[in-house]
């Protein structure tokens, strides 16, 4: 489905887009740690699943691992996320923390193309930034953008991921969108936990401070998964706690 990539993002937005003037968002950075849920349960207060009409949607579930409750993704030719909407400032936390792991890569994944757009596991992270500020070609890409996709299409979002072949530190526009920009974190080597620290600040600059030269916006949410539906793969990724950090 070749609209799916856009619209997955565009579904995490919708769900996160009331941080973004405030009213609903949750009154500080914090991040419903999974730990503290039992496994079997409902998911911690703030998290939501999003599902996309007409793909089935991964199995969500809490489970124990190791004696700490953690989310698990089953992704058998599906996609979909589990997302958080918070209002956070990266001048005062702008680390982003948290451990992954996979049981697999997608092997027929290729971050550069759309049939490929797959992988064993994804973090997107939205940032708020008003359409009219930016340069006027991203502006006018942004609204030719929304008015094929919606309104509330993402203006800026990283895309952090676990893939199959590029080597840590590629990055690579989205490629069905350049408001989404692809960071690879881990490539192969499935099974152990890896524990991430991202500068979102640092890595918001690197993908859009040459449209953005002002201070990093405001963090408006996170949402998290995995999705193998362009390629009919099946894939399991786990996650432990988000947080929120101050610099190092």
């Amino acid at each position: 489905m070749s609209a799916r990539a856009p619209a997955l993002a565009l579904a995490a937005a919708l769900a996160l887009w009331p941080a973004a003037g405030g009213a609903s968002a949750p009154a500080g950075p914090a991040i419903a740690p999974f730990s503290q849920a039992k496994p079997g349960g409902p998911l911690p207060a703030g998290w939501r699943t999003l599902d996309l009409p007409g793909i089935p949607a991964p199995e969500i579930s809490l489970v124990d691992d190791a004696g700490t409750t953690v989310l698990r993704s089953v992704a058998r030719a599906a996609a979909g996320t589990v997302a958080f909407a918070l209002s956070a400032s990266p001048a005062d936390t702008p680390r982003l923390a948290w451990r992954w792991k996979v049981d697999r890569v997608v092997a027929g994944a290729d971050l550069a193309a759309r049939r490929g757009d797959d992988f064993a596991a994804r973090v997107y992270v939205f940032f708020d930034v008003p359409v009219e500020s930016l340069p006027l070609g991203a502006r006018l890409k942004s609204l030719l953008a929304r008015a094929v996709w919606g309104e509330k299409l993402p203006t800026a979002a990283l895309c952090y991921v676990w893939d199959n072949r590029h080597p840590p530190g590629t990055r690579a526009w989205n490629p069905y969108t350049d408001r989404v920009r692809t960071v690879v974190l881990r490539s192969g080597s499935p099974g152990a936990w890896a524990a991430e620290s991202r500068d979102l600040a640092a890595d918001f600059r690197e993908a859009f401070g040459a449209q953005w030269p002002g201070p990093v916006p405001r963090v408006t949410g996170l949402a998290v998964g995995n999705d193998t539906d362009q390629t009919g793969e099946s894939v399991t990724a786990w996650f432990g706690d988000f947080t929120l950090e101050a610099a190092r």
